[in-house]
């Protein structure tokens, strides 16, 4: 029995390549190091990455922000109010006396200077104008016959005075032919002294006449004149219920409309009762309210603007209330030109009162980054960094800077409370 063989078995041993050992090294090696090196690349760039994102926590979008730039020029410093159109010419007319009134006029019905509106009959009043009238003429024909007796008075006064210088003259021219009989010797001394004594009595009642004529003269005078004094003081009497006589016919001091009857037609009325209201529509101006803490700063002759139904038309401050109401203060402005078409009593308008301009002043645009505090956000590129700012005086539309911001650079003006007061915030697109 034979040996028997092995069964042949096939490999891949024919295929096979015999590969350099240090070759396949070399390759490997190489991709070792390409990969370690972008994987350092890839480290690197994240590192970067997210120091860059770490060193800004807040993160928001431009579009929600408005960011402006700082400029220099005229500041123009105002504040805006509402205002009411209100009347500032609204006479009341009243009754003069107590009477019945008639309307002539009806409430709404234009009106002009001097037009009769209502009439007012009163009998008292025409009979006691009638009285006083007739007191006033007594008074005048007293003061006639007054001034008549006073002449034949002061006649008779003179007349006196007249007689007794007359007699003064003869005592006088007999006592001259005593003393000349005297030295001849033919009457005695006696009957000299008796002549003398005769001629000074004589100048005696002459002067005593003449002083009694003169104040007798002048009491005359003075009741005259007193009686002229009362003659002026019933006139002036006279006058007034004239006046008040002529007031019961009712005419509009202005011209304007009837704003309203305060009283029935043919109703009795009570003197100084008001009847109507007359509206002066060419004297209308603009009241307004603003807070107490602007009430300082407005006076009068100020600069205001209003505007009315989409334009503008300029005015002046006519007053400033200088009481508080409800923390607020009132305030008139009247159009400085003509009034606008179609206005009327009540309308709402607004009003922009200038209160002061300020040359070369550092300014950005209002915003409600000013309600933030005393800081600002400053953009540059995409970064928007908190910066300490310090603001002036503010209009309705400007801010005046004061320091921490410079002319040219850029800041958020709108709410920045999604910054959450954060150093730094990233703007993105």
């Amino acid at each position: 029995m034979g040996v028997s063989e092995a069964p042949f078995i096939r490999d891949t041993s024919a295929q096979d390549v015999a590969i350099d050992p240090t070759q396949q090294m070399r390759k490997r090696r190489r991709l070792l190091i390409g990969s370690a090196a972008g994987a350092l690349t890839i480290v690197v760039v994240m590192v970067m990455l997210v120091r860059s994102w770490a060193s800004t926590s807040v993160i928001v979008p431009r579009e929600r922000v408005r960011i402006v730039a700082v400029t220099r020029g005229v500041l123009v410093r105002d504040i805006a109010a509402q205002g009411t159109v209100v009347v500032a010419n609204s006479p009341t007319l009243v009754a003069s006396a107590m009477g019945t009134v008639t309307f002539i006029a009806k409430a709404g019905d234009s009106v002009s200077e001097g037009q009769v509106l209502a009439t007012v009959d009163s009998p008292s009043l025409r009979s006691e104008q009638g009285r006083e009238q007739a007191t006033l003429n007594g008074l005048i024909v007293s003061l006639d016959r007054a001034s008549i007796d006073a002449k034949r008075r002061m006649l008779e006064g003179k007349q006196a005075a007249d007689l007794a210088g007359t007699q003064m003259r003869a005592t006088e021219r007999e006592f001259e032919r005593q003393q000349s009989a005297w030295r001849e010797g033919v009457i005695s001394k006696r009957d000299l002294d008796r002549a003398q004594d005769a001629r000074d009595d004589a100048r005696l009642v002459r002067e005593h006449s003449i002083e009694s004529a003169k104040l007798q003269g002048e009491s005359l005078n003075f009741e005259l004149k007193t009686m002229r004094v009362d003659i002026d003081r019933q006139k002036l009497t006279v006058a007034e219920l004239a006046r008040r006589v002529d007031a019961l016919t009712v005419r509009s001091p202005v011209k304007g409309v009837v704003g309203s009857l305060a009283v029935n037609q043919k109703a009795t009325v009570s003197e100084n009762v008001a009847l109507l209201t007359i509206v002066d529509l060419s004297a209308l101006e603009v009241e307004f309210r603003v807070a107490e803490s602007y009430a300082a700063d407005i006076a009068a002759d100020m600069q205001a603007e209003i505007d009315y139904a989409g334009r503008k038309y300029p005015g002046v401050i006519t007053n400033i209330s200088p009481e508080v109401q409800q923390s607020e203060v009132r305030g008139r402005v009247r159009f400085a030109s003509n009034l606008p078409p179609g206005v009327r009593q009540n309308q709402r308008v607004n009003v922009r009162l200038v209160l002061d301009q300020r040359e070369n002043a550092l300014k950005v645009e209002r915003g409600a980054f000013v309600d933030a505090g005393s800081f600002a956000y400053v953009v540059a590129g995409d970064m928007a960094r908190r910066r300490p700012i310090q603001v002036g005086v503010m209009s309705m539309g400007e801010v005046e800077i004061l320091s921490g911001l410079n002319d040219g650079e850029t800041i958020v003006v709108s709410s920045v409370a999604d910054f959450a007061g954060a150093p730094e915030v990233r703007l993105v697109d």
